[in-house]
């Protein structure tokens, strides 16, 4: 993994996604430089992951402008999405439970780019090929501290065998192992503790100070993080485009009294997705596939 290339700058103005539901968000502006920490937080069925799909280039906008890592979307969606990575989003970056800690790792090194040089040093079997896939495998691991031999029995671990912030940090090492310019994680709190939750704020806090710019979906973000919120469906605001006023009660409840510096919220159209985080995902994926 590249740990020296810069993060991806966002720069999005009034972007939002619609489908055949109606709007899973709209009126999103973001602007962050490269390494930032962008927390997404709201209700569940707001829109939240059909956001960072759409920021990885993994979802078309269908209104709005925007911009990740200089590529504009939607015109140079396979650009961005082969300078940013996903973890932890539930039916499009899934572990197998029944496979192994070690087996996702050798999976994704061995989707990984080819080594340059001879076609003997790019095959799987070759010794040049182990040994750079085992250096690869070993840097992603010590980015998200996970330490195999805290594990149960070790990379022989299976996926069902590991606690939830084990298994966190796991997706998140296939995530960054090739070194993405930016990193989308969903549900970063999901069935974690206060303590868990902390931890894992922290470690996207480590990545983005590394030089990743870190998109997260989930609560409790740390005070240096920018907060991107996302309204409940059939919430507009005044102007009836989805976006809330900057004066009105909606914007001064989206205050963070952490210290977060927050960004323009967004709220789905009249015709919004179903509110329940099911049934959004269903929306994302189908989404995802057309992109």
């Amino acid at each position: 993994m590249d740990t020296t290339r810069q993060g991806a700058a966002v720069n999005a103005t009034g972007i939002g996604v619609e489908g055949p539901r109606g709007w899973a968000f709209r009126g999103v502006d973001i602007s962050a430089e490269p390494g930032s920490l962008i927390a997404v937080q709201g209700p569940s069925g707001s829109g939240r992951t059909c956001l960072l799909l759409a920021l990885t280039g993994r979802m078309r906008i269908t209104e709005g402008t925007a911009t990740v890592a200089g590529f504009p979307l939607p015109k140079r969606m396979g650009a961005v999405r082969g300078r940013t990575a996903i973890a932890h989003v539930p039916g499009v970056a899934d572990l197998e439970p029944a496979l192994t800690a070690g087996e996702h790792l050798q999976e994704q090194a061995l989707l990984g780019h080819r080594l340059s040089g001879s076609l003997s040093g790019s095959l799987p079997w070759s010794r040049r090929y182990k040994d750079a896939a085992r250096a690869r495998i070993d840097t992603a691991l010590a980015a998200v501290g996970l330490d195999p031999t805290t594990l149960p029995k070790g990379l022989r671990t299976p996926v069902r065998d590991l606690e939830r912030l084990e298994a966190l940090r796991l997706s998140l090492a296939l995530a960054v192992m090739h070194g993405p310019r930016l990193l989308a994680v969903d549900d970063v709190d999901l069935k974690l503790s206060a303590a868990e939750r902390a931890l894992a704020w922290q470690l996207l806090r480590d990545l983005a100070l590394a030089g990743t710019t870190v998109v997260a979906a989930g609560s409790d973000a740390p005070s240096d993080a920018l907060i991107v919120r996302t309204a409940q469906a059939g919430t507009t605001g005044a102007d009836g485009t989805g976006r809330r006023d900057a004066e009105g009660t909606a914007a001064s409840g989206a205050q963070d009294t952490t210290g977060s510096t927050t960004q323009d919220t967004t709220a789905p159209g009249p015709n919004g997705p179903a509110d329940t985080h099911e049934e959004e995902a269903a929306h994302a994926f189908a989404e995802t596939g057309r992109a």
